[in-house]
């Protein structure tokens, strides 16, 4: 229920063609909007608009008359921050006293007053403007830390949260948002998140229907370029992120495909500036370049509509090199996003990642189906039914838009 919302905001979600939330939406937005401001901690399946939540309870708390710094989001990426400050600016298309900025590496120049009314910071970058004066956190009422789960549990980002912390307010509104919640980070979180309402979901609820899951046995490591490379062709019907463990594999990776041929990207955290980093992903976005080898950089958060495959080409593992179920979900919740279909292949090649399959399998209690390796007709087969699901979906949605007809499936 919206009707309370400012009608400026109601009309930004329409031009985007959003029409009813989504389950979670639907529990989550009238508690974090309502007075007195009230605390939460969610977890929500990849894709089911959590931004979209925390963005209304942003834009509704903000006084447009006082010009500082009112919201305070920090996610763990300079990619996914420069996301979800598109996102506001969308949804706060017909608020056009709203103002936002970025807080991330070589976003402010030093001494620079950070003035905006929304502040989408990452870690590090936050914690030293709070610390510098640079940002102003006196006014702060909301705040809100996505992703949250993968901050919190790397030492070195958690102490750089928790050091923002105790520059913001003592009454401000918090929230924190994951996929993924272990039970003793769900303990931690509230430490920092005081007596809040938590929304927690069960493993086997977890996956998403909608992404079709399979795996492909190849002889060996290099039996694994060989079935890529065989599949470029069905990544770029749509667009394809292929994801690595290693920043040397996905530079190898990506050298080999552009010498036969095939053009893809590479990104990840060791190889370029900030600035070729946002050309890259800007352009993977746009459609420019429809294939891009990655590390975990982008596991979280980044949402490109078109993407319609996602291939695990190593399996994730943890800093103790196990098996990593949760950054599996995070990798294949890339695609499948928002009522849309999707495909994760994940290649095994000799029994230790075969174990790692079958702990992955177990933790989320799903079955991942078997395709040959050598078979690429039946993967033709699976994205044309995809592509044809989504395209039915995106005109029936075109058509809503135009008849005004409000249809009962698409989230915010």
């Amino acid at each position: 229920d919206l009707a309370h919302s400012p009608k400026a905001i109601v009309d930004g979600l329409l031009q985007m063609n959003y029409r009813a939330p989504s389950k979670i939406q639907a529990m989550v937005i009238p508690l974090v909007t309502k007075d007195p401001p009230q605390n939460l901690i969610c977890q929500s399946q990849t894709g089911t608009g959590k931004t979209a939540a925390y963005t209304i309870a942003m834009l509704q708390r903000v006084d447009i008359s006082l010009m500082a710094p009112q919201a305070l989001c920090i996610v763990p990426t300079r990619e996914l921050a420069r996301q979800v400050v598109v996102y506001v600016n969308t949804v706060a298309q017909f608020m056009p006293d709203i103002t936002t900025e970025l807080c991330v590496p070589k976003s402010n120049a030093r001494g620079t007053k950070i003035a905006a009314h929304i502040v989408v910071g990452t870690p590090g970058t936050t914690q030293s403007c709070l610390r510098h004066k640079q940002l102003d956190a006196s006014k702060l009422k909301i705040f809100v830390l996505d992703e949250a789960d993968n901050m919190l549990e790397s030492s070195g980002v958690a102490e750089m949260v928790i050091r923002s912390l105790k520059f913001l307010p003592n009454r401000i509104q918090t929230m924190m948002f994951s996929a993924t919640w272990a039970p003793e980070l769900l303990t931690y979180a509230k430490t920092l998140c005081p007596n809040p309402h938590t929304i927690t979901l069960q493993r086997h609820e977890l996956t998403m229907k909608g992404i079709k899951q399979i795996y492909m046995d190849c002889k060996d490591e290099e039996d694994k370029y060989r079935v890529l490379v065989m599949l470029y062709h069905v990544m770029t019907v749509a667009s394809s992120i292929i994801f690595v463990k290693r920043r040397d594999t996905a530079d190898r990776i990506a050298r080999r495909m552009e010498a036969e041929g095939h053009k893809v990207a590479v990104l990840h955290a060791g190889l370029h500036t900030v600035t070729d980093r946002d050309e890259i992903i800007d352009s993977f976005r746009h459609g420019k370049c429809k294939v891009l080898v990655t590390t975990n950089v982008l596991a979280r958060g980044i949402d490109v509509a078109t993407t319609s495959m996602v291939i695990n080409y190593d399996l994730p593992r943890t800093l103790i090199d196990a098996p990593d179920p949760v950054t599996y979900l995070h990798r294949i919740g890339r695609t499948g996003r928002f009522g849309r279909d999707g495909i994760s292949i994940s290649f095994v090649h000799d029994a230790r990642s075969w174990q790692e399959l079958q702990e992955i399998q177990s933790y989320f209690g799903v079955s991942i189906s078997l395709v040959p390796a050598d078979d690429v007709n039946i993967v033709e087969n699976m994205i044309e039914k995809i592509m044809k699901s989504n395209n039915e979906m995106l005109t029936a949605l075109s058509d809503m838009k135009k008849s005004r007809h409000a249809p009962k499936s698409n989230g915010f």
